[in-house]
């Protein structure tokens, strides 16, 4: 099941529509946090695809989350989540494959 999340504020023109599958057994947090005016945060159960509207620099950090923390697992640079015009991209990341 897709869960789609909030755009990106008017003032960002370069968008890109992406796509974050958790292929992990355990609940993972994918969080936004360097673009000015704009934060995004959600919750992502095994097997869950995360669609959503971002801009090519965004940076999408996976964390995976344990009881009272979340742990931060990995940084996926947007651009690289991009859903091309017929393909399907199920770009997704084991938990701790590392950071880029």
């Amino acid at each position: 099941m897709a869960q789609i999340v909030d755009s990106l504020p008017d003032e960002y023109q370069e968008r890109i529509l992406c796509n974050y599958k958790n292929a992990t057994s355990g609940i993972q947090i994918a969080r936004i946090t360097n673009i000015p005016h704009w934060y995004l945060e959600r919750v992502v159960f095994p097997g869950q695809h995360l669609l959503f509207e971002a801009i090519p620099e965004a940076q999408l950090e996976i964390h995976s989350a344990k009881i009272a923390s979340a742990i931060p697992a990995d940084t996926i640079l947007c651009e690289q989540l991009q859903v091309d015009a017929g393909e399907e991209n199920n770009y997704s990341r084991e938990q701790g494959a590392g950071s880029r």
